[in-house]
């Protein structure tokens, strides 16, 4: 790598065009201003200059070092404009949440990039685990979890709540839904069906699920692809428990019903980053969309 320092003081004396006052300008001697320039001749294995008398005219070679000169003091300035340039609807945000919450967001991720077309949105769906590590690599920036990080190591913010649903065949719609209903009909599993269950029967109000051991109900099928997992469900086979955010954007709702709960079932959001990082301001524009779209605790 060539010296930065020689390479402004060739950029300034083929600007100067004087070797003394080269050196009034950077503050140096005349001898310093020609040894530096000796030096870059040195490291660049060419002459850069032809020297005739006090004089001097500049080399091919040199021309295309004080290019190179040029290109580095332009490129300079533009990262410290950058650094002091922090435009809110302009940059790459990098999200990560669960798969529920991707399909719920990126619709108005979508509509947000159409308003801001120097925006950009990098959306990834994960399970809590992965968010958080993906975040202290930082691969990603912020993430959506549904359980509180270690508060040494992340940023935690309440972002708000997401409605569980028991979600089941057209069929059993107005029925009572009791744990033998449940057992009959068998659960569609997923990678989070244990989790969600066991959520749903502890909130729901029912003391009859509440005492459902999960491990002993049948498995009706199982798929780890959210977009699937209502389709049996959808053609009559097994029930399932997901965020409502999934049975919103399932395609054939009119086939399926939900079970009326006394009480809604929640699950709270947190918003995570890297602790003692500050995110751009752009972020500040994406939290609005995504506090706008979620149930408040």
């Amino acid at each position: 790598m060539l010296n930065p320092t020689w390479l402004n003081t060739f950029k300034t004396l083929i600007e100067v065009g004087h070797f003394t006052q080269t050196a009034e300008k950077l503050y140096m001697t005349q001898p310093g201003v020609s040894q530096q320039i000796k030096k870059l001749e040195q490291a660049c294995g060419h002459p850069l200059i032809k020297r005739i008398n006090k004089q001097f005219e500049i080399t091919e070679q040199g021309r295309q070092v004080y290019q190179y000169a040029l290109d580095i003091a332009q490129h300079e300035a533009k990262l410290l404009e950058s650094l002091g340039f922090d435009d809110p609807y302009s940059g790459q945000c990098r999200l990560a949440c669960s798969g529920s919450l991707a399909l719920l967001y990126y619709p108005e991720f979508l509509k947000l990039q159409q308003q801001n077309p120097n925006l950009s949105i990098h959306l990834e769906a994960a399970p809590n685990s992965k968010v958080l590590k993906d975040i202290t690599e930082a691969s990603i920036d912020l993430g959506i979890v549904t359980q509180k990080p270690n508060a040494c190591e992340f940023n935690t913010e309440q972002l708000g709540c997401e409605y569980l649903c028991l979600i089941l065949p057209k069929r059993f719609e107005g029925q009572t839904i009791t744990a033998q209903t449940l057992m009959e009909c068998g659960v569609v599993k997923h990678p989070d069906s244990a989790h969600y269950l066991s959520l749903y029967f502890d909130q729901c109000g029912v003391a009859e699920l509440a005492e459902i051991n999960i491990d002993k109900l049948p498995t009706a099928s199982y798929v780890n692809q959210l977009s699937q997992i209502l389709l049996p469900v959808s053609q009559g086979i097994g029930f399932t428990v997901l965020p409502k955010s999934a049975y919103d954007s399932f395609i054939h709702k009119q086939a399926l019903t939900l079970h009326q709960a006394p009480q809604k079932v929640t699950e709270q959001l947190y918003l995570v980053n890297k602790r003692n990082r500050q995110l751009p301001a752009r972020y500040q524009t994406l939290l609005k969309v995504l506090k706008a779209n979620v149930s408040p605790l």
